[in-house]
């Protein structure tokens, strides 16, 4: 194809009368429902007084409707998909931060989604799923003009109109909007098919949230952009992960590593499901794979675990390690797919292979800058690089490996500490089923190491076990000075483990 820099052109690579959308107990949706449906609905958005570059909250459930209203609503409108758990105050503060012009909700939810928008004079449009996955209908009153003319910008959106608009997760400071053009958006799903080798046989057993990055660009637009199929799951639930397995019969499924582990636990209940799946693949992104874990995987499914590095701001993917026959390294997210990764120093100097510092990126996948935020602007390009926040060392193959967040990064007076790897540590010992280190406030040193961790049932371990087996692996000023033992450790929206914050929300320093 000579073009693909907006969605609409992305999916014209799907056979009209393959699946792109699949969901449990649904008739699934073909390419060519999906471009009747796509049409349908930027014709609807016309009417109701939005156009390109628009912005379109979007608040649904988990599954097919929420992967085709990204796609559909997108193709002449601007996505703005918003976690359907925030409560009412944290709903009001988005739709306004954005000037959502729509809210789009299901009809039957009764979402604190609407009591905010209804505060902000914004239009409630309400979406019945039809009979197909993914099909639906919307229905809602047009924005009220007040007698002016309304200045819409008609039809499908064009390459460097605006697709998807996302807050940054404001862990530190306040969250910033990231605005992703069609080009950007694009140019990611082109890298994910070109690094998963992906084709029209593959189906992609989804259970992302679709309110993220992750979801929306790996599992959706990478499979549609593919001409492959999207099976949309409500969700990920670990009890019935396997269930899904045996209706999809999915050739990859892609997500974070405590989803990972939560799959992991309920495999060997699920022996005959494995045995007779055809996955070819397990993609790990959005946080740090622990190698125990990708083993783990590997060894039970039979299937290379290709572990990619993703942030909002590149439209998701920045690296990724590559399928065999080619080398995997575990612990390295792999080789650059996509933009331009390099390493950078605080001054802003470009670091050579085996140095560790700042990694930074540059490619037509990378936002060209956060929403009316110059400030932020400034402190986060340099010379035209975008600076992940992230630390990391590329090594002589070219293979990216993260030492850590630089937020995160635990400094003992002076000395700084990689969390990551006293995590991997952890895993190490027997009787640990998932850990997470992180800083705790000391008055002294400024902050001191601390650890969450989950033992694996019917084990008794101690503190001072850990730190001896920790001890033994690590310098003395990287074992933790407190190891809490939880049944469960607090998670951000997504499932990825949160260190930022940890220790006040345990009672720590």
């Amino acid at each position: 194809m000579s073009s693909t820099n907006t969605t609409v052109e992305l999916l014209q690579r799907g056979h009209n009368d393959a699946v792109a959308l699949a969901a449990p107990g649904r008739e699934p949706m073909t390419f060519s429902d999906l471009h009747a449906h796509v049409e349908a609905t930027v014709a609807t958005m016309n009417r109701l007084g939005v156009g390109r570059n628009d912005p379109v909250a979007i608040v649904l459930p988990n599954g097919a409707e929420m992967a085709s209203a990204f796609i559909a609503i997108a193709a002449g409108a601007t996505t703005a998909p918003l976690n359907p758990a925030y409560k009412d105050e944290e709903f009001e503060f988005y739709l306004s931060d954005l000037d959502a012009k729509l809210l789009v909700v299901q009809a039957d939810n009764d979402s604190p989604a609407r009591v905010a928008a209804a505060n902000l004079g914004i239009n409630i449009v309400e979406l019945t799923p039809g009979s197909l996955a993914g099909q639906f209908e919307l229905v809602g009153d047009a924005i009220a003009t007040n007698g002016q003319t309304l200045a819409v910008k008609r039809g499908f959106a064009e390459q460097d109109d605006t697709a998807l608009v996302l807050h940054t997760s404001g862990t530190t400071s306040r969250p910033k909007i990231v605005p992703l053009s069609h080009r950007n958006i694009c140019a990611t799903a082109v890298n994910i098919r070109k690094s998963l080798l992906l084709t029209p046989d593959d189906i992609c057993q989804n259970i992302m949230p679709l309110f993220h990055i992750h979801g929306l660009m790996a599992a959706v637009l990478g499979s549609l952009g593919a001409g492959a199929s999207v099976f949309c799951t409500p969700g990920f639930n670990a009890l019935k992960f396997f269930g899904w397995m045996k209706d999809a019969n999915p050739t990859w499924y892609t997500a974070v590593p405590t989803m990972h582990q939560a799959i992991l636990s309920r495999a060997p209940r699920n022996r005959d499901i494995i045995s007779s799946s055809r996955l070819r693949l397990i993609r790990s992104s959005s946080a740090s794979l622990p190698p125990q874990i990708m083993q783990q995987l590997e060894d039970v499914f039979g299937a290379p675990v290709i572990e990619s590095y993703g942030m909002t701001e590149a439209a998701h993917q920045m690296a990724c390690n590559p399928l065999p026959p080619r080398e995997r390294k575990p612990g390295s997210v792999g080789l650059a797919a996509g933009p331009e990764v390099v390493v950078m120093n605080e001054e802003g100097k470009l670091l050579p292979v085996g140095s560790t510092g700042e990694i930074v990126i540059r490619g037509p996948n990378v936002t060209l800058g956060y929403q009316n935020n110059p400030d932020a602007n400034a402190t986060a390009f340099t010379n035209g690089w975008l600076r992940t926040g992230d630390q990391g060392v590329l090594d002589s193959d070219g293979y990216l490996r993260l030492t850590g967040r630089l937020k995160e990064i635990i400094n003992r007076g002076g000395e700084k500490i990689s969390p990551r790897e006293i995590d991997e540590v952890l895993l190490d010992h027997p009787h640990v089923a998932q850990a997470v280190t992180f800083a705790m406030p000391h008055a002294k040193l400024g902050e001191d190491v601390a650890a969450a961790i989950i033992l694996n049932e019917n084990v008794k371990v101690t503190e001072s076990d850990i730190r001896e087996f920790v001890g033994t692996r690590l310098a003395d000023f990287k074992v933790p000075r407190r190891v809490v033992f939880l049944d469960q450790i607090p998670k951000g929206p997504t499932g990825k483990l949160q260190r930022i914050g940890l220790a006040e929300k345990l009672g720590l320093g």
